[in-house]
């Protein structure tokens, strides 16, 4: 099987990048080890619980036609888990570029005060570093490669080759290349920053626009379509002397309560990873 598993890690080209920029330290055939034995026991849990659903009205002839849709279903629900969990290290990268973005501008002015106010570049990093957790991981990962012999321009090189972060990747180049040419760090950085916050205002903007859809959204799924639809169902129950059961009922507020779920999701992702 572990065969199986490395072989299936040399397809998959992109992934030993993406689990260094997650922070898991799983080999990928290690990583693809855990999410394909998920997906199988996953896989498994959801298929009994379908028989359990399902399983009485299955007599006869049906027997088999419902055997061969389990099998069937068991199969497709591998496949999903296992794109789901594949996804992992991709959900982890975003959640850590956020993380930065939220403190990439503070950061980095306080970078900027430090060498404005004369302070050696490396100290200002290791400044940084202490202040501000989400950057310090990755501006301390430098610092420690200089501590044990490394130059700042292979430490910081080596860094920006697994940062989950394209502003914290703008800020690092900008530092490097000022190291290499022995120009003004300050005017460069100076830009950067501007250059982000701009794009932080967009995303801002943009943001405000989307909210008032979600809004409408958000009432129609949460307050309209609820009750109308409640009051709907016992017209019609009333009228054609429909016998409407408490699983009926159950089942038609769990789905509205998860597709409030997912409206509160789609609203917080959809949030920038900005500090306003």
């Amino acid at each position: 099987m572990n065969r199986l598993y490395n072989i299936l890690g040399k397809k998959i080209v992109s992934l030993g990048p993406k689990l260094k920029s997650a922070g898991i330290y799983d080999t990928k055939a290690q990583f693809l080890k855990k999410i394909i034995t998920l997906s199988f026991m996953g896989s498994l849990g959801l298929t009994f619980f379908l028989f359990l659903i399902l399983g009485k009205s299955s007599v006869g002839e049906k027997k088999v036609s419902f055997v061969l849709f389990l099998i069937g279903a068991f199969f497709v629900m591998i496949g999903l888990l296992f794109n789901y969990f594949l996804r992992i290290p991709d959900l982890a990268i975003m959640k850590k570029g956020k993380l930065i973005s939220k403190e990439i501008i503070f950061a980095g002015r306080f970078l900027l005060i430090e060498l404005e106010s004369g302070v050696p570049i490396y100290h200002a990093m290791k400044n940084v570093a202490v202040n501000y957790p989400a950057i310090g991981k990755y501006i301390d990962e430098i610092i420690h490669k200089v501590d044990l012999g490394s130059s700042m321009d292979e430490a910081i090189v080596e860094t920006i080759q697994h940062s989950p972060s394209n502003d914290l990747n703008k800020i690092l180049w900008q530092i490097l290349n000022t190291l290499k040419t022995g120009s003004d760090i300050r005017w460069s950085l100076s830009s950067v920053l501007d250059q982000i916050v701009r794009e932080q205002q967009i995303l801002v903007k943009e943001y405000g626009r989307k909210l008032n859809p979600l809004a409408m959204f958000y009432m129609m799924i949460a307050v309209i379509i609820p009750s109308l639809g409640t009051t709907m169902l016992t017209v019609l129950a009333t009228f054609l002397n429909l016998h409407v059961s408490l699983f009926v009922l159950i089942i038609f507020v769990g789905f509205f309560a998860v597709m409030q779920f997912m409206f509160i999701a789609m609203v917080k992702n959809a949030r920038p990873p900005v500090e306003m």
